[in-house]
């Protein structure tokens, strides 16, 4: 180890153990499109993270669905994907959240958006699958996870309790329900139990 090394280590050791290694494209590619239905997955478009743990497009798509790699500085396995008429609304909470906002002030800076008209939400339903895992369940040299457990996100801006009929809450387990209710980030949840 190198003199310099040691006094970054010795002065700063958070930083050097927070550096988290960027997967190789493909392998980053394969894990976030674990969240696409299987006949999809070979056309969606990927954002993933560089050398520099930077957000990129990873692969452009050619169907209507955009997928997020695994955060490698986040503990566990998230990944997603979702409707590309989302992405607006997706794209600016990740151009927000670079700014170092956090995310009940992201939150507010997208509404007075979406209310003044600068932001497009979509004009139908859109999903977001998320499939969530941990490390120990994930295998980094083939992207493949065990064990992942699905959630499903619908975005119905302004869509209320009253205007689906979906409660505010769940109560039974795995049943849909509206988060936000009335919102520009209305949606409705649905998460299946774990077996």
């Amino acid at each position: 180890m190198k003199t310099y090394q040691i006094i970054l280590l010795l002065l700063f050791p958070s930083f050097i153990f927070s550096q988290t290694e960027v997967l190789p494209v493909e392998i980053q590619i394969k894990t976030a499109t674990l969240a696409a239905p299987e006949e999809l997955r070979e056309g969606v478009m990927v954002y993933g993270f560089n050398e520099q743990g930077e957000m990129v497009v990873l692969r452009e798509g050619t169907n209507h669905l955009v997928c997020l790699a695994d955060d490698p500085n986040k503990k566990g396995i998230n990944v997603s994907c979702y409707s590309k008429k989302l992405e607006p609304f997706m794209a600016r909470g990740r151009e927000i959240s670079a700014e170092g906002i956090g995310e009940m002030e992201k939150r507010e800076k997208r509404k007075k958006e979406a209310e003044a008209g600068s932001l497009t939400l979509t004009d139908s339903p859109g999903m977001t699958t998320i499939l969530t895992g941990s490390e120990e369940n994930y295998n980094p040299e083939t992207g493949e996870l065990t064990d992942g457990h699905f959630r499903y996100v619908i975005y119905i801006p302004f869509a209320t309790a009253e205007s689906t009929g979906l409660p505010e809450k769940p109560f039974a387990p795995g049943m849909p329900w509206i988060m936000d209710s009335g919102t520009h980030r209305a949606h409705i949840m649905i998460t299946p139990p774990k077996n």
